[in-house]
């Protein structure tokens, strides 16, 4: 896709993509909207025109905008959303984005997909910023068997297993406070472990939505993923990826953990990595695919070697083929 692309430059809230025909400009959108749900506006300016020959020149500019809403984040459905889903419960995890938003209810397991029309009717928030997440560790965790559902009910996830779990904050541990939560990680979690979560219970939640949900319905603590130690995860990291060369108007200390977190849900997520071009780092002496804690990795099977372009596979005349 970035093959027509004269500049790349990344702006505050985005990225801008210059090209020197429409029709490529065109194709960039097309494929937008089959990867991310999104919505656009097309304008275009008048730069000159030749009366004589009555020809004009026009500017183009295609205004996509992507659904604000990311993997690990906590939302608010609108009642009238949430019952539409198969009455699911109006706090849910997004556990994934495609073409469309993969909610799971922490409570229940139950799954729905939320396409970009059906968020731009029903628009709803994230919750909680990826800086909020507070580590917490297990100190109680039991399995629900008998999952009651609710009469029109959705969807139930079977890659996830409902756990009841009483957890304490790491900051906390020099106190008795604990708390209750069902989570959608049962089948991850042990008395011992690492989780990280958001606390809704000492979190100042501005949305319209939880605003009119009545105090009982909100959870305390809504836990979103297994935490594994991450300077560990990097040192073991025998992989790498590609990036395209972009202009920055400004360096944000945030990108370097945004990009760490993107490199750990490839780790963790098998459906994300799936389009993605991994490749092996050859730096990095190859480790069996499990480590000691159990973190996930990526399989030497999938990932591709790295051959530069300028590298012919076939070497000099009459050498052998690299493999």
């Amino acid at each position: 896709m970035h093959q027509n692309t004269l500049r790349i430059k990344e702006i505050h809230d985005g990225l801008d993509f210059y090209y020197s025909s429409k029709q490529h400009a065109q194709k960039m959108v097309e494929f937008l909207q089959c990867t991310v749900p999104c919505r656009y506006k097309a304008s275009q300016r008048l730069i000159s025109q030749d009366i004589h020959s009555n020809t004009y020149n026009y500017k183009s500019t295609f205004s996509v905008e992507i659904v604000p809403i990311c993997k690990d984040n906590v939302v608010c459905l609108s009642p009238k959303l949430a019952q539409s889903l198969g009455n699911m419960n109006q706090i849910c995890v997004c556990i994934r984005v495609t073409s469309a938003i993969h909610l799971i209810d922490p409570n229940t397991l139950q799954v729905a997909d939320i396409d970009g029309s059906t968020f731009w009717s029903h628009p709803f928030n994230s919750l909680c910023h990826p800086k909020q997440l507070e580590e917490f560790i297990v100190m109680e965790c039991s399995i629900v068997q008998d999952i009651k559902r609710a009469a029109g009910a959705g969807m139930i996830s079977k890659k996830h297993t409902l756990g009841e779990v009483w957890v304490q904050k790491t900051s906390e541990m020099n106190t008795d406070k604990q708390y209750f939560c069902r989570t959608h990680l049962g089948h991850l979690l042990n008395p011992g472990d690492l989780v990280l979560g958001f606390d809704l219970a000492n979190c100042n939640l501005n949305d319209e939505h939880v605003n009119k949900m009545n105090s009982d319905r909100v959870p305390d603590v809504v836990l979103i993923k297994k935490s594994y130690d991450r300077t560990k995860r990097q040192r073991r990291r025998n992989w790498k990826l590609k990036e395209l060369a972009r202009e920055r108007e400004n360096m944000d200390t945030d990108d370097e953990r945004q990009y760490q977190d993107f490199l750990e849900d490839l780790e963790e997520d098998e459906a994300i990595r799936k389009n993605v071009n991994i490749y092996r780092d050859s730096a990095i002496p190859v480790e069996s695919d499990t480590d000691d804690e159990g973190a996930p990795r990526i399989s030497l099977a999938e990932m591709l070697e790295d051959l530069h372009i300028s590298q012919d596979a076939t070497g000099e005349e009459g050498a052998s083929m690299l493999t």
